[in-house]
């Protein structure tokens, strides 16, 4: 696989630093940089979102026919790497990530025409309806009931771990919309206003003190069935494939910008005369991580390289959803071995844009806490890792 840069990818690399140096605020750059989890805030994250839809980058992995860039596979790795160098917000995931990709491989014309605008330009921001209690990575047996009622479904259940639905003013969720067949039969994928009479959303706080993600309740919600994407009772189809989707996104530039400052980091901790990047134990296992990260990066190629051609991610997608989850997690676990006690300091306010706090410990470290707590939750979202791997050894394995 040949990933060297051409002169013209490196003035498109050129015209990429440019816009990020002139576009970036110190503001943008402070709330990624202490982001205390998977989901960066609402305000720092529409900011750069409009941002980005003024230049007409918002959306690099689109086709360009619906609002994309039309970047090749390179440069849209060149710029995951200069974002992630920058400290450019990173988007929140289900709109432009999610919907947009779902619509577009299986919405209607119209669904396209009138949705996909929308979602480019910030103005529809979407939440993700799947989990509900008790059917969470054993999605088929979901029960939000939808009702039939002419043209329209009367919804009533919940869903739960809905990430930033109380910011959201639309969802895409699944509905069970049929009993008399095996589950994935009777699932419906719709498309609802957030504003409905009969909708409910309450807050579910982290141990580390963030809000995120919400439980929603549906209490005779009426939805019309224009909303449903693909077909009635076959919506299984069209979740699977925007699964694809959230589950190839891989991070690996992000996670190389976060090993590069847990060094950093562990250069700044005394350690025997010396500092903790020096310790062998502790070194040896930056090493390994950054082994790891060389791996899962030409995983990445191969599903961008499939991306770019009109394919779907496939079964790679599950195998970087497993991985990167878990290297994300080990890094936040190294980088709290390195704080030591300074790790479990409470100070959220020293981590908020605009403070004037003065840290307790290094200031490099102040999400680092909160960054553990939050992305225990990556090995279960989206799909666990126990599933990531059933679907593994089936396609890859043939098992």
């Amino acid at each position: 696989m040949n990933i060297s840069f051409s002169p013209e990818h490196e003035k498109f690399r050129d015209e990429v630093r440019t816009f990020l140096d002139e576009s970036l605020t110190d503001d943008l750059r402070t709330a990624q940089r202490m982001c205390p989890g998977l989901f960066l805030d609402y305000e720092h994250n529409i900011a750069w979102h409009k941002i980005l839809h003024r230049k007409g980058w918002v959306a690099p992995a689109w086709p360009k026919e619906y609002g994309g860039t039309g970047w090749d596979l390179m440069q849209r790795y060149i710029w995951s790497i200069e974002t992630a160098e920058a400290d450019a917000p990173d988007l929140a995931p289900m709109s432009l990530g999610m919907c947009g990709p779902m619509l577009i491989g299986c919405g209607s014309e119209a669904q396209k025409k009138e949705l996909l605008p929308r979602i480019l330009s910030g103005e529809d921001y979407y939440c993700q309806g799947y989990s509900e209690p008790g059917s969470g990575s054993d999605l088929a047996s979901l029960k939000l009931k939808a009702t039939s009622d002419g043209d329209d479904y009367i919804l009533n259940g919940s869903k739960i771990w809905t990430s930033h639905a109380h910011y959201a003013n639309r969802m895409f969720l699944l509905v069970r919309s049929d009993d008399s067949d095996k589950p994935q039969d009777g699932i419906t994928f719709l498309l609802l206003d957030m504003d409905s009479p009969g909708i409910k959303v309450e807050p579910i706080v982290f141990a580390s003190g963030t809000h995120e993600v919400n439980q929603v309740f549906f209490e005779n919600v009426r939805v019309a069935k224009s909303n449903i994407v693909g077909k009635e009772h076959k919506g299984w189809t069209v979740a699977k494939y925007l699964l694809e989707f959230e589950r190839g996104s891989g991070g690996t530039a992000s996670r190389k910008i976060a090993l590069r400052r847990l060094r950093s980091l562990a250069r700044e901790i005394p350690w025997q005369g010396s500092n903790l990047s020096a310790e062998g134990d502790f070194a040896y296992k930056l090493d390994e991580v950054e082994v790891k990260l060389e791996a899962i990066q030409f995983t990445e190629f191969r599903i961008m390289a499939a991306l770019s051609k009109g394919q779907n991610p496939g079964p790679e997608s599950s195998i970087m959803k497993t991985l990167g989850a878990d290297l994300g997690q080990y890094i936040t676990e190294l980088a709290t071995e390195a704080l030591g006690y300074y790790a479990t300091v409470h100070q959220p306010e020293a981590r908020t844009v605009g403070n004037n706090h003065t840290a307790i410990g290094p200031e490099s470290g102040l999400a680092t806490f909160s960054q553990y707590f939050n992305l225990r939750s990556s090995s279960i979202a989206g799909g666990s890792n126990e599933v990531q791997r059933n679907i593994m050894a089936k396609l890859v394995l043939g098992l």
